[in-house]
């Protein structure tokens, strides 16, 4: 065996700013490459599906393949309609913090599809959401989950400007929202917390005897965490009913996911290291990620435990507010990702099926963005960071203690509260 000199293995991207991008690493398979088991099926039995790619939508828009879902135009439309307006209202947000009325910003521009069809699966199948019932532990990039499921974008944008209407009233960082009747539990800005959140929740709900499902959220950056590797621990011992989903948007802020381990395997593989049913997701698919989404779900509602989806998607903008993604990968990536943008292929899904027309798509986004735009009016009368009535101080001591301790209430006390 020929000798190497010992060296520090350090990942580089396929390509910096400035050289042309390159994703010849993603193998996109036909969307008949993949099959879909029983919901009963062991863990190690999908491993293949851990290491291929779930899709629906081929790259004429038309579906096909054993995952299939057989959604009507009616469900389709519906489900386009929440990309758009999750992305146009994003866009805004966007707009409004470097206007200097937000403080911070964050989209999940190119990756809606998997928020929009987790929600509807899971939906689909849901006794109703609120306490002890379903419940998703996402990050900061799940807006489409409040979208789908009918919460307020006035509220929602009310959070985001820190005004008179933010039912949080100032105390999370904008955009990090908090809509448990929604399914939606608080948002915690270090990702990896969610993933045993999730678990515990799933296990009281089993301890229960509830046919609840509990869904974390995380990114592909947070399976290098401890936290991630905890709650997989947790998941494959107890077998409790929820589904672990890794968002691979390929970058990790600054850091792309080779640097977490994705260099030479999939994150699926890590759910089958640790015996959990794992799938593989084309995550622009919105038939992908309904499908599977809707097979986990079943799994979890019907006692058979837990599973991992690795949705392999594309972050296309910023990482939030703060970032300059132009200083770490070539400007025009997004553009390149081979599987495309959601709401473009969901569009060209209902266009060759006949059932929607370049003109009804036009009317449709127009009047999305009619709709995101008053509500962006609405909520800017209520003020702004930097204009409008502002929270009593008091606000700060709220929320943090059942019981508040003396020398908190000292200090209060000493600012005339």
């Amino acid at each position: 065996m020929a000798e190497r000199h010992v060296q520090l293995h350090v990942p580089e991207p396929s390509a910096r700013p400035g050289e042309i991008p390159d994703f010849s690493h993603l193998v996109v398979p036909p969307v008949h490459d993949a099959r879909r088991p029983p919901v009963e099926a062991e863990a190690h039995s999908t491993y293949d599906l851990a290491t291929t790619l779930i899709r629906v939508l081929d790259d004429d828009g038309r579906a096909g393949g054993e995952w299939d879902p057989g959604l009507d135009a009616a469900t389709l439309k519906t489900a386009l309609r929440h990309m758009i307006i999750t992305r146009l209202l994003e866009e805004q947000f966007m707009l409004l913090q470097r206007q200097g009325k937000a403080a911070f910003a964050i989209r999940s521009l190119g990756e809606e599809a998997v928020s929009v069809s987790s929600a509807m699966a899971v939906g689909a199948t849901s006794p109703g959401y609120g306490p002890g019932l379903d419940m998703h532990f996402p990050t900061y990039r799940q807006a489409g989950l409040l979208v789908s499921n009918g919460h307020s974008l006035f509220e929602m944008t009310c959070q985001v400007l820190s005004n008179s209407g933010d039912r949080l009233d100032g105390a999370q960082l904008p955009g990090l929202h908090s809509v448990p009747e929604c399914g939606f539990f608080s948002i915690s800005g270090n990702l990896g917390t969610q993933i045993i959140q999730a678990v515990g929740w799933a296990m009281a709900g089993a301890i229960e005897n509830k046919r609840i499902v509990a869904l974390a959220w995380t990114g592909e950056g947070a399976t290098a965490e401890n936290d991630f590797h905890s709650g997989l621990v947790f998941a494959s011992v107890y077998q409790p009913p929820v589904i672990l989903n890794v968002v691979n948007n390929q970058w990790a802020i600054s850091s792309f996911q080779g640097i977490a381990g994705g260099g030479d395997t999939s994150f699926a593989q890590r759910g089958i290291g640790y015996s959990l049913p794992t799938l593989r997701v084309d995550g622009n698919d919105l038939l992908a990620g309904y499908a599977a989404t809707t097979w986990a779900t079943e799994r979890a509602r019907s006692g058979h435990g837990p599973t991992l989806i690795e949705w392999v998607t594309y972050r296309a903008a910023s990482h939030s507010s703060s970032d300059d993604p132009t200083k770490y990968r070539p400007a025009d990536a997004a553009a390149a990702w081979p599987l495309g943008d959601p709401v473009k292929r969901l569009s060209q899904h209902l266009i060759v099926t006949g059932s929607a027309t370049e003109t009804t798509l036009a009317e449709l986004h127009e009047a999305c963005r009619s709709e995101v735009m008053d509500v962006i009016d609405q909520a800017e009368n209520l003020g702004t960071i930097n204009s409008g009535p502002k929270a009593s101080p008091v606000e700060m001591f709220r929320h943090v203690y059942a019981e508040m301790p003396p020398h908190l209430i000292e200090q209060r006390q000493e600012l005339g509260y």
